[in-house]
């Protein structure tokens, strides 16, 4: 009995000790047990009507899955998270994020849901004007001046077209007299003279000619 009391309390503790040890390694180390994957995989809209487009600011879903120990590891292409926008117009809308997958244990998903625009596409035309960027040199003035096409298709979501000011190319003033002749992008600016987004110009590049010449001294 002497020798069972003696250190009693240090034999108990490295008993429980032990068992809390034994569970450990025999539940949360199983080696049969699942393992959790998780992907990031992009957002995408199906069954969006023509002539409209969607807004939402969530670009990418969160999916996490259980695996077996044995089972190859899921794959981001194996894998879509879609917004069915079936029979939505314009409005406001929130749509559940839905997966197309393999079978899968799903254990959970960010979003479940987006909220999303949908607003509808236009198209109207404008003329190009042109817009002198650098800096100006007081010798040199711009002669003849011309643009091909000078009128361009404007194609994009109403309420970004509403703010839409003036369409124009930016041509750099050179430092010495010279004649230009390039193929300039025409962006859609509004009235603060930032691009607009979202408006596709058609066409995208047109040709721009101008004749720059040294001024007239002044007597």
């Amino acid at each position: 009995m002497q020798i069972i009391r003696r250190n009693f309390g240090l034999k108990l503790l490295s008993v429980v000790l032990a068992t809390i040890g034994w569970a450990y390694f025999r539940f949360a180390t199983n080696p049969t047990g699942p393992l959790e994957q998780q992907l990031t995989v992009p957002l995408a809209t199906i069954n969006l009507a023509p002539g409209y487009l969607a807004r939402f600011a969530e670009k990418t879903a969160t999916i996490s899955v259980a695996l077996a120990r044995n089972q190859t590891p899921v794959r981001p292409d194996q894998i879509r998270a879609v917004l069915d926008l079936t029979g939505k117009e314009s409005g406001i809308y929130n749509i559940p994020v839905q997966l197309v997958a393999p079978d899968l244990s799903v254990q959970s998903l960010s979003p479940a849901s987006v909220t999303l625009t949908v607003v509808p596409l236009i198209a109207h035309t404008s003329a190009v004007t042109l817009h002198y960027v650098g800096n100006a040199q007081a010798s040199i003035v711009a002669g003849a001046t011309s643009i091909e096409p000078r009128v361009v298709s404007l194609h994009g979501p109403s309420d970004a077209l509403g703010g839409v000011t003036a369409v124009r190319v930016d041509v750099p003033l050179p430092g010495a007299a010279k004649d230009f002749d390039e193929m300039l992008r025409p962006i859609a600016v509004d009235a603060a003279g930032v691009e607009v987004p979202d408006i596709d110009v058609s066409p995208n590049l047109v040709r721009v000619r101008a004749s720059f010449v040294a001024s007239e001294a002044k007597p």
